[in-house]
C-alpha cells in the first residue's frame, strides 16, 4: 500500500500497525505510519508552526491530528508514542522551513510574502516575525507589519480597499509623527496603535490586530501600559 492509497480506504477500513516489545511500530505498516505522519507534521491548519515548540502546541490540535491518524490507522503503540514521533516530525519540518529561509538573502517584506505551499499566511509571518525580532532585537512596528501582509508577492496591493486603508494610516501617521518631533517623550510604538484604533476602530476584546490568535492585549501592550492618546482638541492644536 501506499499513502495516496491510505485516501481510498473506505470509512471502516483502517491499516493496522503492530509494535514490537518496545512498544515501537514495527514491520511495512510503520513505514507507512512514518509517512502519513510526515504529512500531517506539515498540515498548517492542523498543526501550526508558530508555536515556539512541539510542547507549547495545543492539546486540542495534538488531540485533532491524532483522531485523524486513527481515521486511517488501527494503532497497537500508545497514543504519546504517535505524539512523540508527530512532534519530532513538526520541529523536523519548522527546522527545514528556518534553513531554506536563511539561504535567502532577502528583505523581511519579501520573506512574509514568499509563503512556503500549504502554509496559511498568518503562520507563515508570525514565525518570521519573531525570527526578525529576535536578529534585530527590535519589534517590527504595527504600520509596517499591515502594508507588508496586505501586499502580493509581485509588491502590488492585495485589495481596493487596503490601498484605501493604506492611505489615511500614512496620513494620520504624518500628523502624529510632527506630534513626535515636538515631544520627546511620545512613543512611536504608542503612536502606531493610537492611528490603528483611528483608523480601523478598537481592537477587539482579547485580539490584537496583525498579532494572530493567542496574543492578546495585556500580552502586547502590558497590563500597565498607558497608549499615547491626547485629546482630539489636544491633537488638533499641536498639529
Amino acid at each position: 500500500m501506499l499513502l495516496k492509497d491510505l485516501y481510498d480506504l473506505n470509512p471502516v477500513e483502517r491499516v493496522k500497525v503492530s509494535r514490537n516489545s518496545h512498544g515501537q511500530p514495527v514491520g511495512s505498516e510503520a513505514r507507512l505510519l512514518a509517512g502519513y505522519l510526515g504529512i500531517i507534521s506539515r498540515n498548517a491548519n492542523m498543526l501550526p508552526i508558530n508555536y515556539e515548540s512541539w510542547h507549547h502546541m495545543l492539546d486540542s490540535n495534538k488531540n485533532q491530528a491524532l483522531d485523524n491518524i486513527k481515521e486511517r490507522f488501527a494503532l497497537e503503540v500508545s497514543d504519546d508514542h504517535i505524539k512523540k514521533a508527530l512532534g519530532k516530525k513538526w520541529r523536523d519540518h519548522k527546522s527545514n522551513l528556518k534553513k531554506l529561509d536563511f539561504k535567502k538573502d532577502i528583505s523581511l517584506e519579501e520573506k512574509l510574502r514568499n509563503i512556503p505551499p500549504g502554509m496559511l499566511r498568518y503562520h507563515w509571518t508570525v514565525s518570521e516575525l519573531e525570527q526578525a525580532e529576535v536578529s534585530s532585537g527590535q519589534k517590527v512596528r504595527r504600520l509596517q507589519l499591515f502594508e507588508i501582509t496586505h501586499r502580493k508577492k509581485d509588491g502590488s496591493l492585495m485589495t481596493f480597499e487596503a490601498g484605501e486603508i493604506m492611505e489615511k494610516l500614512k496620513e494620520k501617521k504624518a500628523e502624529y509623527e510632527a506630534i513626535a518631533s515636538a515631544d520627546s517623550s511620545v512613543n512611536l510604538e504608542n503612536i502606531d496603535n493610537r492611528i490603528i484604533t483611528e483608523v480601523l476602530g478598537p481592537e477587539r476584546y482579547g485580539w490584537v490586530r496583525f498579532q494572530g490568535s493567542g496574543v492578546t492585549p495585556t500580552q502586547y501592550f502590558g497590563s500597565g501600559s498607558q497608549q499615547y492618546m491626547p485629546s482630539g482638541s489636544q491633537a488638533q492644536a499641536e498639529v
